[in-house]
């Protein structure tokens, strides 16, 4: 006897009486297509199209606001807006270089205070026996904080900085952002060290290296995408934030400057707080230059976005 290839043709021949070891035998190829008459089929089409509909319906309220950033704020967009001061009530023109300069201080005070206590706090986490229950609390604290309202950060920041130092100014500023960010930045890190082959760290060791010479030459540079990326997320979040720096940093309508130098112990303008303030005023040219700082902010967030996806993405990849 002949037994048939699924085409039809005659591929082997077996002897009668013998079991038919083509595995295709018996099966008709033509019930496996795709036919909406299957309630199968059917089911998986119309979900497809629930989940398309939903998506582009989601993806509507981000593309609105994106519109509307570009169109009420890209009209306004001059060079002014970054080398100028904020207007007076009733008074054309003006900019927000001042607001821009304090978010951008603000935010890397934040910076030198979380980062180093997030990358020190990652690395004993990540490195600390599974029974360990300080590093547990520590952890557990990091995700407590990841929920912790922003207001909130603003008040501690007032009773613990404001108040002692007598004013409001950006290091009370910093230090409020810097709460936001330090939970952030703890658990991306700490993710990334864990994420280190275990050989590295054993070749090390087998080379003669201290614990010391393998954190600092090994699990920190093999892990830098990662924890950079915490850092840009990190970032991102601290230059939208606006509760906290009405708090503790307010507002300026001056540059944070003081004769060649920078004075952090005053009150600074930052772009958050510019739009919180502008928006709600009667005046034309006030409520157009915080539709600009709302782009400007926008696009500073969504390019630290990207630079942070793209080191992640680095660290996929290697």
């Amino acid at each position: 006897m002949a037994t048939h290839d699924v085409t039809g043709g005659s591929l082997l021949t077996t002897l009668p009486g013998a079991p038919d070891l083509n595995p295709f035998a018996g099966v008709d190829f033509n019930d496996l297509e795709k036919s909406l008459r299957r309630p199968r089929t059917l089911a998986n089409v119309l979900l497809s199209g629930l989940v398309t509909c939903m998506t582009l319906l989601a993806l509507i309220p981000l593309f609105s606001v994106i519109w509307m950033l570009l169109w009420r704020g890209g009209r306004k967009l001059s060079l002014a807006l970054f080398t100028q001061l904020p207007p007076a009530p009733l008074e054309q023109g003006g900019g927000f270089g001042n607001a821009i300069l304090g978010t951008l201080i603000i935010v890397l005070l934040a910076a030198l205070i979380s980062v180093p206590l997030g990358i020190l706090s990652a690395l004993y986490m990540a490195q600390a026996p599974e029974e360990s229950r300080l590093a547990s609390v520590v952890r557990f604290s990091a995700k407590v904080l990841t929920g912790f309202p922003s207001i909130l950060a603003g008040v501690f920041a007032y009773g613990a900085v404001v108040l002692a130092m007598g004013g409001y100014s950006a290091i009370a500023g910093a230090v409020a952002v810097s709460i936001l960010m330090l939970p952030t930045i703890m658990l991306t890190a700490e993710d990334a060290i864990r994420m280190v082959p275990a050989k590295m760290k054993e070749a090390a060791v087998g080379m003669g290296a201290t614990k010391t010479q393998t954190v600092l030459m090994v699990l920190l540079p093999t892990a830098f995408p990662g924890i950079l990326t915490g850092i840009m997320l990190a970032v991102a979040r601290a230059a939208g934030e606006t509760a906290p720096l009405l708090f503790t940093a307010l507002f300026s309508n001056y540059w944070p400057l003081s004769g060649n130098h920078l004075n952090l112990a005053q009150p600074t303008a930052s772009l958050a707080v510019l739009i919180y303030n502008f928006s709600g005023m009667p005046f034309q040219n006030q409520v157009e230059m915080a539709w600009a700082a709302a782009l400007v902010m926008v696009l500073m967030v969504l390019i630290t976005n990207l630079i942070g996806q793209s080191f992640s993405r680095r660290q996929v990849q290697s």
